[in-house]
């Protein structure tokens, strides 16, 4: 998950061959922008801290911070990608959907850390403005399983399919939430319906390995009506 804002740097970023070698936070921002296309999100983290370090309005500085954490996420790196996230929320910089997609990214970082008890209190405070993001709530749904909290885990991807009822992730995910609350026949629904959803992608490959491991499914046969 890209943060929204992620998506204004680049646009307002002028495309260049090459970044300029000066010390500013625009040339920063630029690096870190090449490298995200690139594939090195470490790389990509590092020159958003150093763009965020170089920043003195403090509205920007937040949003570098937010999205140096956003990479480290994406770099398999937890630990940096809470201090980060920490830098972003400290303080008034990011407001409404921003700070929301911020503290989404926190709990995300919280839960690779096993800190599900911070990972469940950033999601709670993250709802009061993202609410109408589909992944808080499936990523919800993926922390209560966690938290081995069937009826939230239910309740949390029932508000994911509401907002996207045929993605195959939300479905894929849904197929989990009840298979792990011990409801097999709706399980096996949803990985069927991510199936069809996703036929060769990682989501529709997922359900139907996940379908194997279920026991075949039975019918309800009449009872024969005795001879005279």
């Amino acid at each position: 998950m890209i943060l929204a804002f992620l998506a204004t740097v680049a646009a307002t970023q002028a495309p260049l061959a090459s970044c300029p070698d000066v010390v500013t936070p625009q040339a920063f921002v630029c690096r870190a922008m090449k490298a995200s296309a690139a594939g090195d999100t470490e790389a990509a983290a590092q020159s958003f801290e150093q763009a965020a370090g170089a920043q003195t309005e403090e509205t920007e500085k937040a949003r570098l911070w937010a999205a140096a954490g956003n990479m480290w996420i994406a770099a398999n790196q937890p630990g940096k990608a809470a201090l980060a996230l920490d830098k972003a929320l400290t303080g008034p910089g990011l407001q409404a959907e921003q700070r929301g997609e911020a503290l989404l990214d926190r709990a995300r970082a919280a839960e690779a850390q096993n800190d599900l008890k911070t990972a469940r209190s950033k999601v709670t405070e993250a709802a009061r403005t993202v609410s109408e993001d589909p992944f808080l709530w499936y990523f919800s749904a993926a922390l209560a399983i966690r938290e081995n909290d069937a009826v939230t885990a239910k309740a949390a991807i029932g508000r994911a399919l509401t907002l996207e009822p045929n993605n195959p992730t939300v479905l894929f995910e849904a197929g989990h939430v009840y298979h792990f609350a011990g409801e097999l026949n709706a399980a096996r629904d949803y990985w069927n319906r991510a199936s069809s959803a996703d036929p060769n992608g990682k989501s529709g490959q997922a359900a139907r390995e996940a379908l194997k491991m279920l026991p075949a499914a039975t019918t309800v046969q009449s009872k024969p009506a005795p001879t005279k």
